[in-house]
């Protein structure tokens, strides 16, 4: 069930866009795995009008446990470190970053409301946070299914992530999850508004700020919570997905 990822696609419609991507100097991947995704983001060039390509040259920093990343070593413009990206500070060195790139990685946060604040730390204000998350509840078949695969102690959904993302001053702009696809893809971007307390906040409160979709700001406050059912998602694309009923 969880053998394709989404990560790519997201990559390749990101991409897609010359003007985003001319905006991006740095670049940090969470979870960067075998590096496939920092080599991405680091070969990444834009065609000039005689056809040429220009290399971007984005500095590109990728997080992880593993000892050493191979495939990276051939491009000077990737940084490799060996860090637990819950906890991670920007080095005295660091200018905050442009996009945080997050892949099949933040399900194994073990603090995710904790992760989310200090990753917006490290993020310029108007960055990006681009995120490809699991979820491990589906129908499948009109049957519900329901997995927890090692180390993965949260179970998301798109309601959950945009709870998180606004209560920690995201602006949660973009995102899709279709039925029968295991992955929610999200992108959403470092305001000035400050983290709220989550203890103290209500939906009422989040309701109130341009940080959530309409279509989930109408369902607050109709309701007092927010429904997935409610609610209408735009995509980078531009691409709309209702989750009501036909």
């Amino acid at each position: 069930m969880f053998q394709f990822n989404s990560g790519q696609t997201t990559l390749d419609l990101l991409g897609s866009y010359d003007s985003f991507m001319e905006s991006v100097d740095s670049v940090l991947d969470m979870g960067c795995g075998t590096g496939q995704d920092l080599i991405w983001w680091a070969t990444r060039a834009l065609e000039d009008d005689n056809g040429d390509f220009i290399p971007l040259n984005i500095r590109c920093v990728g997080v992880d446990l593993v000892d050493n990343v191979p495939d990276i070593k051939p491009y000077k413009n990737i940084t490799y470190r060996k860090k637990e990206f819950e906890t991670l500070e920007l080095y005295e060195t660091d200018k905050p970053f442009d996009v945080i790139w997050a892949n099949n990685s933040f399900q194994y946060a073990l603090d995710p409301l904790g992760t989310l604040k200090r990753w917006r730390n490290l993020l310029s204000t108007g960055g990006m946070l681009a995120m490809v998350v699991p979820s491990y509840t589906e129908v499948e078949y009109t049957r519900l299914s329901i997995t927890q695969p090692d180390y993965a102690y949260h179970n998301y959904t798109t309601v959950s992530l945009l709870h998180m993302l606004a209560i920690n001053g995201f602006d949660c702009a973009f995102m899709q999850k279709h039925p029968g696809d295991p992955w929610i893809k999200a992108i959403a971007y470092k305001t000035e508004t400050e983290p709220f307390d989550p203890r103290t906040t209500r939906w009422y409160h989040l309701a109130e700020t341009e940080l959530l979709p309409p279509s989930a700001c109408a369902s607050i406050n109709r309701f007092g919570y927010l429904r997935q059912q409610d609610l209408e998602l735009e995509w980078l694309d531009r691409s709309l997905h209702w989750f009501g009923e036909d």
